[in-house]
């Protein structure tokens, strides 16, 4: 297979390659975005903010840095009862307050929105994985039910990997060139996905996201941080909780996720095999969250 290239065929490939027809396949157009709204937060921070379903039980949503609304919504997919999405600072069109930042002011910001909305179910991702973390240190009972997928850190910074890689992003999102920030943003996605229809409608609209919207550069400082002093803090918390992690990740060891299921006093550990399980185990981990949460 080809190495990706940057920008797509004009038709909107990609092509196929060698013997065969050489027409263009297009995959699914991607879903237009909803309609988010701003809400104010007692800690003055304007935080952009989705809410769909109805119903309770709530359950709020924490994305990964650099990422928002658009790539945490799958994860809730399955999932019962009304569902709340938003953006940290920094990100999409929350507001970006003087830094630097902290897990705390992450943690500030989740708790608003899930307070805010009545959630009483938490889902992180990476980034929000951390803040989520971070929230329970202070408050072990705010929720009655955990998830945590592919948690980046706990009480050790992040791999040079994975600090390089923010880095890459947010200076890439930062020079407003296409080329470039495609270029980071494909590493997201499995090789086999690259030049495929599917990849290219994810890509298309992480770059139409992070090109309109930005990054703030306050989020650099981020990457060398931990949402933890000690994990020893987690022993408190009492909610079930599903931690899923996943082998081979650089940006998530897997390490990370036995650590804070470890901590965790009623926790469930899964670990996926290899590393994008977005696109290869889409199924099964949809499952695997519903089926959590709702129980």
């Amino acid at each position: 297979m080809r190495s990706f290239r940057w920008p797509p065929p004009p038709d909107g490939g990609p092509r196929t390659w060698g013997p065969g027809p050489g027409g263009p396949r297009t995959g699914r157009p991607a879903l237009p975005e909803p309609e988010t709204e701003l809400v104010a937060t007692p800690h003055g921070v304007r935080l952009e903010r989705l809410v769909t379903g109805t119903g309770d039980p709530v359950t709020v949503f924490a994305h990964g840095l650099g990422n928002g609304i658009a790539t945490t919504r799958p994860f809730g997919s399955g999932v019962a009862g009304r569902k709340v999405f938003f953006q940290f600072r920094g990100h999409g069109r929350s507001d970006s307050p003087p830094g630097p930042w902290t897990y705390l002011d992450l943690a500030r910001d989740l708790r608003a929105v899930a307070d805010l909305g009545g959630a009483t179910r938490a889902f992180g991702a990476s980034l929000g994985a951390g803040a989520l973390c971070r929230l329970l240190a202070e408050s072990p009972d705010r929720f009655d039910r955990l998830v945590f997928f592919l948690p980046a850190a706990l009480a050790t910074p992040r791999t040079e990997v994975a600090r390089r890689r923010i880095t890459d992003l947010l200076g890439a999102v930062e020079s407003g060139d296409a080329s470039l920030v495609a270029d980071v943003v494909s590493v997201e996605l499995p090789p086999a996905v690259r030049n495929t229809p599917a990849g290219w409608a994810y890509l298309r609209q992480r770059l139409d996201q992070l090109l309109r919207d930005g990054l703030a550069p306050g989020l650099a400082g981020l990457a060398d941080q931990v949402p933890l002093g000690d994990t020893a803090t987690l022993a408190r918390v009492t909610a079930p909780a599903l931690v899923i992690g996943c082998a081979g990740d650089d940006l998530h060891p897997a390490a990370v996720a036995e650590e804070l299921a470890a901590a965790l006093p009623d926790a469930t550990l899964h670990v996926y095999d290899r590393p994008g399980v977005l696109w290869s185990e889409r199924a099964d981990l949809r499952e695997r969250i519903s089926g959590f949460l709702n129980g």
